[in-house]
């Protein structure tokens, strides 16, 4: 009983810290996208404008994005442990497909994850050539990951 209720509780504190980190990465390319789209603009407009965006952007990046994706994969870590070790599913358990392409995900989100976190340093460093289109174009791409991660757990297929 004890069991299944920490499972619970930890799988609450993972999807929470999921949500916060599916903001922020949903967030982070539109603030981009703006920045992109101040370089036609007169001066002083584009910089003080920028020195805005930038500010949102790494504190986006720090203060939630960053410690939501830590969270998120500390308390994921913590209930594939609760899984083999706690409900004695075993090491199989993570060779199950709905789990093998929820990981896949995790993946997927993780390099994006990075991908965003380099651009910010490109962006700062004034070597980004990503356009405010490119951002918008590639702005559902956690989502997109999300749904597989969500029907492939919420649902638990097989292939059999």
């Amino acid at each position: 009983m004890l069991g299944v209720m920490a499972f619970e509780i930890v799988r609450g504190l993972h999807i929470l810290a999921v949500i916060a980190w599916m903001a922020g990465m949903l967030f982070l390319p539109r603030l981009y996208a703006y920045d992109a789209e101040q370089a036609d603009k007169a001066e002083p407009l584009r910089s003080e404008m920028r020195a805005l965006l930038r500010t949102w952007q790494r504190r986006l990046l720090k203060i939630i994005v960053n410690p939501a994706m830590t969270l998120a994969w500390i308390f994921g870590v913590w209930m594939i442990a609760i899984h083999i070790y706690g409900f004695g599913e075993g090491w199989g358990f993570l060779a199950q497909p709905w789990m093998v392409a929820k990981l896949a995900g995790v993946v997927a989100l993780s390099g994006w994850h990075g991908f965003l976190a380099g651009e910010l340093r490109r962006i700062e460093a004034g070597t980004s050539t990503r356009t405010g289109r490119f951002w918008r174009m590639t702005n559902e791409i956690p989502f997109l990951i999300a749904i597989v991660m969500v029907l492939s757990v919420t649902t638990q297929w097989t292939f059999g």
